[in-house]
């Protein structure tokens, strides 16, 4: 979930009694506080808790693998349900700008083919160690992407609450986000120099270790930064949106724990994806009722009876085949590729497909969402908040 910012604001003029029936929240305020990072905080804590005490975790695990998939893989192909609605339309009309269009083709073709060639290249030469590289630069984007949507979801209940940041304080704000990951990033290619993905080997990176201090002086002093910002934000009498800043702090810093052990990598996706599943069907199911409204309108001229109005429904469409698509995109294809198509299993394993799958659907959705979410795309400013 990429950046948002205060012009994203509705426009109409809005009474502050209306505002508080309507909430200025995505769903409810409970809802949004424990789907958009509190959740995770209690439960990362419950965790660390428990490996205190000594307290047997794998049960724990197995069931958050198992969440895990039910909520990460739909938030995946959901991204590419939105992306490609009407795709030709978005790349090569006329409705969007023509900088929006360009981002469009280059997220929606020129990014699948490279990563496709990628993919040839390396099986043509049976290059393992080219493929595994692959998997570490999936890692460094996909962290970009999780620390870059705790902003997002900072600036997105910012709006919501009509509780602005500046310039300069969102400027503060994303430089601690990226500064913090990169420090994660080196941090894992000099601690680690190889992991297992799908039977393949990933490769770290090797950096001196003057690099990864610097990043480590870079980290600490723009969150000092970010702290002392928020600090002079409540001195000025500027509260900051409560909900919005623990999806912030949450996600950048919920990474921490993984200091106390490797065991909470396997809780971190599912509590990104529950994030942006919460904004993404927000999304949807205003636009879903924009045009049910015009659906239900027809019918009831036409004298049709409905099972469903007409944005339920195609909101429960696009939830079942998000399901549908993420169980095909992460098991089904790899799988049924595995058993079909003949490779050299002694140099890439016994489940190449599955990495092949992983690597492109987890990248790839880095560059959809980076179009996708941006401000000056029309559809997130007219459907994101349009319940409110």
């Amino acid at each position: 979930m990429t950046a948002f910012n205060n012009d994203l604001a509705p426009t109409r003029r809005t009474s502050a009694k209306a505002l508080r029936l309507q909430g200025g929240h995505l769903f409810h305020p409970a809802v949004d506080i424990l789907c958009l990072g509190g959740g995770s905080l209690i439960v990362f804590s419950l965790v660390a808790l428990a490996l205190w005490t000594g307290t047997q975790l794998t049960t724990a695990v197995i069931i958050m693998l198992a969440l895990t998939h039910v909520v990460n893989d739909p938030h995946f192909a959901h991204s590419y349900q939105i992306f490609y609605q009407n795709f030709f339309s978005k790349a090569f009309g006329r409705d969007y700008d023509r900088v929006l269009r360009a981002r469009y083709v280059l997220a929606g073709v020129v990014v699948p083919i490279a990563l496709i060639l990628f993919f040839v290249v390396s099986l043509v030469r049976s290059d393992a160690v080219m493929l595994g590289y692959g998997a570490n630069i999936m890692l460094l984007l996909v962290g970009w992407h999780y620390v870059k949507q705790g902003y997002g979801m900072l600036m997105v209940d910012s709006v919501l609450k009509r509780q602005f940041f500046t310039d300069r304080e969102k400027k503060y704000l994303l430089a601690n986000a990226y500064s913090c990951w990169i420090f994660y990033w080196l941090l894992a290619n000099w601690l680690i120099s190889a992991r297992n993905f799908w039977g393949l080997e990933y490769y770290m990176f090797q950096f001196p270790d003057w690099v990864v201090f610097a990043a480590f002086c870079v980290a600490a002093t723009t969150t000092y930064l970010m702290l002392y910002n928020l600090v002079i934000l409540l001195k000025e009498g500027r509260r900051p949106p409560l909900i919005g800043t623990v999806a912030y702090l949450t996600t950048v810093y919920i990474w921490l724990f993984l200091l106390l052990s490797p065991l909470f990598v396997f809780f971190v996706p599912a509590f990104h994806s529950l994030q942006y599943l919460t904004v993404v069907w927000r999304y949807q199911i205003n636009k879903d009722r924009a045009r049910g409204e015009i659906d239900d309108a027809l019918k009831s001229e036409r004298g049709r009876g409905r099972w469903l109005t007409g944005g339920t429904s195609r909101f429960c469409r696009f939830v079942v085949l998000g399901l549908a698509l993420g169980y095909l995109g992460f098991w089904g294809a790899p799988k049924l590729l595995d058993s079909l198509v003949p490779y050299d299993q002694e140099v890439f394993g016994g489940t190449l497909f599955f990495f092949l799958f992983w690597i492109f659907i987890n990248v790839h959705h880095y560059f959809l969402d980076n179009v996708m979410w941006r401000r000056q795309n029309p559809d997130t400013r007219k459907y994101l908040f349009a319940h409110n």
